[in-house]
């Protein structure tokens, strides 16, 4: 599969009006590395020119994805053996990461608003005594729910 991403910038420069196509195998680029649990949270939006626009679904996200955004133009233009992207912008749009998230869900059925309660109903108390020390009220609210989706996600993996 990564020769096959390394081929296809050598193939782009043949065709003529590219661009379109340029953004597919850059997104497919992302998916690729940044995996199901990062493209939870991060999606491509759109390429222009050199710089890859990613939708975050949060602050936090953002916050995150800004301390990884160079291992991340590293990872991807490496995975096509060429430098495609030399920057990524952040932009803070859950309804585009929730779309996203949708197309490529194994149950796009699923609401959003019952994966926050199943992932509510997994933080134990244990965990809630661990998250009061974090000061920031929003900060703490997204752990405990990035906490609750991974013990819903553990738990649906193990029933399978």
């Amino acid at each position: 599969m990564l020769d096959l991403f390394r081929t296809l910038p050598g193939l782009l420069k043949d065709i003529e009006g590219s661009e379109l196509i340029k953004e597919s195998v850059v997104f497919a680029a992302w998916r690729r590395i940044a995996g199901e649990g990062l493209c939870d949270h991060a999606v491509p939006l759109r390429l222009r020119d050199t710089t890859l626009s990613i939708a975050v679904s949060n602050v936090m996200w953002q916050r995150h994805m800004k301390d990884l955004r160079g291992q991340m133009v590293f990872k991807v233009n490496a995975a096509l053996g060429t430098p495609m992207i030399t920057s990524i912008e952040l932009r803070v749009d859950e309804s585009a990461v929730l779309r996203e998230r949708g197309k490529w869900s194994a149950d796009p059925t699923e609401s959003e608003a019952t994966l926050r309660r199943e992932a509510q109903a997994e933080v134990s108390m244990e965990l809630l005594t661990a998250a009061r020390k974090i000061e920031d009220d929003e900060l703490r609210k997204q752990f405990l729910l990035a906490a609750g989706n991974c013990l819903v996600r553990k738990k649906r993996t193990l029933s399978k």
